[in-house]
């Protein structure tokens, strides 16, 4: 049997996503963060890991429980996702002078195209702008007559703020505009793409509430002329005349009090105006007989029109409904700053964003709900008492295999990891352990972590800076109990706590719903870069 989702169950669906980021009703507030990761995204010598070609082409993300696994294992650090980090979408149509605009109707469909995109549903079709002033504006006619049928081109930016629809410049070129909001300046700055501009957070609020309180149910504001006819007069005290106005024609239809007056040139319809929009409309037509006053219509023939019914609660009643809000832009900003800097990550690169929703603590006891975290392990490095360098004279370049031999864990046995980012003047490491290291005989098929205890052993892959000879570092077993360090006399916050000269992550492996995953060409992040994630996501 034929059947459809509707567009309305998509953007209920939007709005359902939105309000889980604040609680619905009893329901708890959901924690989501963004995630960057995947380092060195071409390295094969793990498995299930990287790919030799990664870049060429970028591989699709696979939507399965194994990877899901996988993408935890590279995940590097998280910042958190607030309430005012997301927002609805829309296509970004910007006003541009001579482009022809289509209008809002009602009844767009696979038989009925847009004029001018051709689209098949009004939300594919290009019926609103934004002015350069970040305006938003419902385009509720754009001159279609039959002379034009497929509109007129736009010749006057829109930027007045009235609550009803209202010429831009001279209005020659026929287009009336419906103002609906500005966007905020804090918007434009986290939603605002060549593609894509933000929706209200919240419609309805002081900074819309005239808007939306303006809206009648029901209201006519556009009569389109389908076909102009022939033969039409205006009787005004016996006297006849093929050009001329007349008023008092009313909107039939389920509504009430709405009339148009009808302009006659030569004998032919030429335009309406002086729309009384009336109320309750769902479906209307234009009674083309009789007038008011002293003039009355002598009929003619073949006269047309289309009377435009707007949205449920009348146009600017639902900014989300109106505009087909049914996709959810996500922000973060990865900026280095003093606060967030100790869980990221310096002088590695990375392939994946990624989307995750309630992830937990650590300890596995509760929700994750700091500004940022990190999914790696640190270890704090020292030399050995015997060594003849300095910790700052050793370098563990990004991405290089380390190892410690664990004897805790019996003969044999060696804990493996990539070096995630190395800091010379604190001695912090941070490693990733992608799960393909337990598949490896050479490390006795485990994935052991590492640690600190008396015997001490080096962590491989160090090398002097001078002359890149082997120089291991070993843990610095009194680094006890401690978040930060100082360094030139300055306290450094290191994001984690130390025991034993090890921390652990902060948040639990594979606790939390992956919901969005974003392969792309490896990103290497420096000192001086900052990044903008904006996530969209269409239902």
């Amino acid at each position: 049997m034929p059947a459809i989702i509707t567009d309305q169950y998509r953007i209920l669906n939007a709005e359902t996503f939105i309000d889980s980021f604040v609680g619905i009703g009893e329901n708890r507030v959901n924690n989501y963060y963004s995630f960057l990761g995947h380092p060195n995204p071409t390295n094969t010598q793990v498995s299930n890991y990287g790919k030799s070609d990664w870049g060429n082409p970028i591989p699709d993300p696979i939507d399965a429980f194994d990877q899901e696994n996988f993408y935890y294992d590279s995940m590097l650090f998280l910042k958190k996702i607030t309430e005012d980090d997301v927002r609805r979408v829309v296509p970004r149509n910007d006003w541009q002078n001579g482009t022809r605009y289509d209008m809002y109707r009602n009844n767009y469909s696979p038989d009925n195209r847009a004029p001018q995109s051709k689209s098949t549903t009004l939300y594919e079709s290009r019926y609103f702008v934004v002015n350069s002033e970040f305006n938003v504006y419902l385009c509720t006619d754009n001159g279609q007559n039959p002379d034009n049928e497929d509109g007129q081109k736009s010749l006057f930016e829109p930027t007045h703020t009235n609550t009803v629809p209202d010429i831009a410049g001279n209005g020659s070129d026929g287009y009336m505009w419906k103002y609906l909001y500005t966007i905020s300046p804090s918007d434009i700055v986290k939603f605002v793409t060549s593609t894509y501009i933000p929706l209200p957070k919240k419609w309805g609020d002081t900074a819309t509430a005239a808007v939306k309180d303006a809206a009648v149910d029901g209201k006519i504001e556009t009569v389109i002329i389908k076909n102009g006819g022939s033969g039409y007069k205006i009787d005004t005290a016996g006297i006849s005349t093929d050009t001329g106005s007349i008023s008092g024609f009313r909107i039939s239809g389920d509504g009430k009090d709405g009339e148009v007056t009808v302009n006659i040139s030569g004998g032919k319809v030429e335009s309406v105006s002086g729309i009384v929009g009336g109320s309750g409309y769902t479906f209307a037509s234009i009674k083309f007989e009789g007038g008011s006053g002293e003039k009355t219509l002598l009929q003619g023939t073949d006269a047309q029109f289309e009377v435009v019914i707007p949205p449920k609660g009348g146009h600017g009643a639902d900014i989300y409904r109106e505009l087909g809000g049914f996709r959810v832009m996500l922000y973060s900003k990865y900026d280095n700053n003093v606060d967030d800097a100790p869980d990221y990550v310096l002088g590695n690169d990375f392939s994946r964003v990624g989307i995750i929703k309630n992830p937990l603590e650590f300890s596995g006891n509760a929700l994750l709900n700091t500004t940022t975290a990190t999914n790696l392990s640190s270890l704090k490095l020292k030399p050995d008492s015997l060594a003849g360098f300095t910790t700052s004279q050793v370098s563990y370049e990004p991405n290089t295999l380390i190892t410690q031999t664990i004897s805790t864990a019996g003969i044999g046995s060696t804990a493996v990891g990539y070096v995630a980012s190395w800091n010379p003047d604190t001695g912090i490491l941070k490693y990733y352990q992608p799960v393909g290291f337990s598949t490896q005989s050479l490390y006795s098929h485990k994935k052991l972590d590492f640690e600190g205890n008396n015997n001490n052993p080096p962590i491989t892959g160090g090398k002097l800076v001078e002359d890149g000879s082997t120089a291991n570092l070993i843990v610095d077993t009194s680094f006890n109990d401690k978040k930060s360090i100082t360094v030139g006399g300055k306290s450094v916050d290191l994001g984690q706590t130390f025991n034993l000269g090890k921390a652990n992550p902060e948040i639990k492996k594979y606790s939390g719903e992956i919901i969005y995953i974003d392969n792309r060409a490896p990103i290497t992040r420096t000192t001086s870069q900052k990044e903008e994630v904006k996530i969209v996501i269409e239902f």
